[in-house]
């Protein structure tokens, strides 16, 4: 039996990025096969649907005037893609061969994929403190987030006194996005000094209702429906206490879903996300795109993913018109 001819594009992830990709090149006739990931129990590993997948309330998506959960827009997003024909396999991509025409994929079933162009658009996933209860309430939307922008204006929010942990840039960027909702931001950092730069610093610290807790340590997360306190550890002396909030933001940073590259030849940065060409989607691989988180480590929003998503479908279009496999 002759080897079957390689797919016009394979599109490795499924959360906004991935399935726009997929809508957009379905449309144009390109046959798209997205694999969409292995379901998993833990928040702290890349879902199908994505960073989503984790979210009960999205508010800042336009076309969605009352809040509709990630899962079901991740759905909706699915079912628009199979619409105009995409392929889904429930499998991952573990390693990839970039080095020759068609592209030679390997999935997590032990299967060769070939192709012609492939985005990339797994994502990043939020790094967790990593202990039960945090993990429970971020599924269940209970009051725990990696993400003050995306969820911080919710009404389970509004006039509570709500946690950061973190002490970073990113950390105080959301602490002060949450002074604008809360009666209190509690910033939880591990040492006696932040890590942020001095200007961030002051933007959360110059706001009347922000507050820090030096050398602490989250470890445990209080309550069973809904988030009610914080177990913390003076990491001086070891003694516990409780503190009471009714929302508890984590900030320690992303890792970009990027280790099935390894080897690949595709240039990362120093923190892992696949580098673009100027306002492009183009990786410095011909016929290798990339959209979303895994290559934005800024915004993160499932806006701008899906806006990155279609460019990478457009991109994917012009390329393989003018390589003549389209």
């Amino acid at each position: 039996m002759p080897d079957a001819p390689p797919h016009k594009v394979v599109i490795i992830g499924s959360g906004p990025a991935g399935w726009t990709a997929a809508i957009y090149a379905a449309r144009a006739q390109l046959n798209p096969v997205v694999f969409v990931g292995v379901a998993t129990q833990s928040p702290s590993l890349v879902l199908p649907g994505g960073q989503l997948m984790l979210t009960t309330d999205v508010e800042n998506y336009p076309g969605f005037p009352e809040a509709v959960s990630g899962p079901e827009m991740m759905a909706m997003f699915q079912k628009q893609a199979e619409r105009f024909g995409t392929t889904v396999v429930g499998r991952d991509i573990v390693t990839c061969d970039f080095s020759t025409m068609p592209f030679t994929l390997h999935d997590s079933a032990g299967e060769t994929v070939r192709a012609n162009a492939v985005i990339l658009a797994s994502g990043a996933t939020a790094n967790w403190i990593g202990l039960e209860n945090e993990l429970r309430l971020a599924q269940s939307g209970g009051g725990v987030s990696a993400c003050a922008v995306c969820d911080g204006a919710l009404p389970i929010f509004k006039d509570q006194h709500l946690a950061v942990v973190g002490g970073g840039d990113s950390a105080m960027e959301e602490a002060v996005f949450l002074t604008k909702y809360a009666s209190k931001v509690t910033v939880i950092h591990r040492r006696d000094r932040l890590r942020a730069s001095k200007i961030m610093q002051q933007r959360f610290l110059s706001q009347p209702n922000a507050d820090v807790m030096w050398n602490k340590v989250v470890v445990d997360v209080l309550g069973d429906e809904k988030i009610t306190g914080l177990e913390v550890e003076d990491t001086t002396n070891g003694r516990r206490s409780t503190l009471e909030v009714r929302g508890l933001f984590v900030a320690i940073g992303h890792t970009p879903a990027t280790g099935f590259l390894e080897g690949s030849g595709v240039e990362l940065d120093d923190a892992g996300y696949v580098i673009l060409g100027d306002r492009s989607s183009r990786t410095n691989i011909e016929g290798v795109f990339a959209a979303g988180d895994i290559a934005d480590a800024r915004y993160r929003q499932a806006v701008t993913a899906a806006g990155m998503g279609c460019q990478a479908a457009i991109d994917a279009e012009h390329w393989l018109a003018a390589h003549g496999s389209n």
